[in-house]
């Protein structure tokens, strides 16, 4: 029985392809507001996700008032239970970490070697996370079309800028990078552009990770890097990703997935992370081509086992 369309690779450039190569895999732990507001959750949820192993602790950055039309800021939480305020207003308020905070968790992280971050969701957000000059900051599928953002960080910031694509359309993808190939110097060599589809949970059909193949065709010799950013449960999807060209890989990150809050239930816990990450560095290690026909540790068992030649002293008397 035929494979329905979906499930066909789109690629027609078989040759980027071809000229991939792989690079050691780097891991977000997207802290974001899983740290329900209080700094010390925030400073033990990055030691959690660097003894993990993670490459990056990331948190989010609102500006509320700027953000929210003031139909949204004064509106009821959609998901009472995971009100942290009356207002949806309010629950954002008491969730925003100030930009001394931040301050504060960029040094955490220096002390125990892991690297800070954050995802900024508009422009004062970004200018505030711009001064304290992190060695990226991303901008989240909700806010990649936001170009008065994007402008301060291709025009005001020198690091590099991580992009998700949930909820976005081809056309906007292009766009994105369209304007930031337009960015002076090496604006475009700073974007890490993101497979993501936006849920929480996401369901595995609605992952789609032969998208990470159309990304790679159309956009790898364009931007930095090509990631992916995953909502889903498990751990299995994010190894797949990294198998398919995928170097970075972000996922949502708590110390308990019952907490409140809407984010940890798509959300890993250290030792799920830990096992994601080195599941993905045992994927690394493995993609290579033989260097030889038989290897060092098969000449012993080809000796052994191989028809021909455990016997092949036999089979000469015949």
């Amino acid at each position: 029985m035929a494979e329905p369309d979906a499930k066909k690779a789109r690629t027609t450039d078989v040759a980027a392809l071809h000229s991939f190569v792989y690079k050691e895999p780097k891991t977000i732990a997207e802290i974001g507001c899983n740290h329900k507001g209080e700094m010390e959750c925030a400073k033990e949820l990055l030691t959690l996700a660097k003894e993990a192993g993670a490459t990056v602790g990331k948190f989010q950055k609102r500006t509320p008032k700027e953000l929210l039309t003031p139909e949204q800021y004064n509106a009821p939480h959609p998901n009472q239970q995971n009100s942290y305020g009356a207002t949806y207003g309010e629950h954002r308020e008491f969730l925003e970490l100030s930009v001394d905070d931040h301050k504060v968790l960029q040094a955490h992280c220096k002390s125990i070697g892991l690297e800070y971050s954050c995802s900024v969701w508009d422009t004062t957000a970004a200018k505030e996370i711009v001064t304290l000059n992190p060695v990226l900051i991303k901008v989240g599928s909700p806010s990649n079309t936001h170009w008065e953002m994007q402008k301060v960080l291709r025009d005001e910031y020198t690091g590099e800028v991580h992009i998700s694509t949930g909820m976005t359309t081809k056309e906007e993808i292009e766009t994105i990078v369209k304007f930031w190939e337009e960015g002076k110097g090496n604006a475009k060599e700073r974007v890490v552009l993101y497979n993501c589809t936006s849920g929480y949970p996401v369901p595995f059909e609605d992952v789609c990770l032969l998208d990470i193949r159309l990304l790679q065709e159309k956009y790898q010799h364009r931007v930095k890097a090509i990631g992916f950013s995953g909502h889903h449960l498990g751990i299995a999807i994010d190894i797949g990703a990294y198998a398919m060209g995928a170097q970075w890989i972000e996922r949502h990150f708590t110390k308990d997935r019952t907490w409140k809050g809407t984010d940890h239930a798509a959300s890993l816990e250290p030792a799920g992370l830990a096992k994601m990450i080195r599941d993905l560095h045992a994927m690394y290690t493995s993609l290579t081509y033989k260097k030889e026909d038989i290897l060092d540790l098969e000449k012993q068992m080809r000796a052994k086992l191989k028809w021909g030649f455990y016997n092949k002293d036999v089979l000469d008397k015949k």
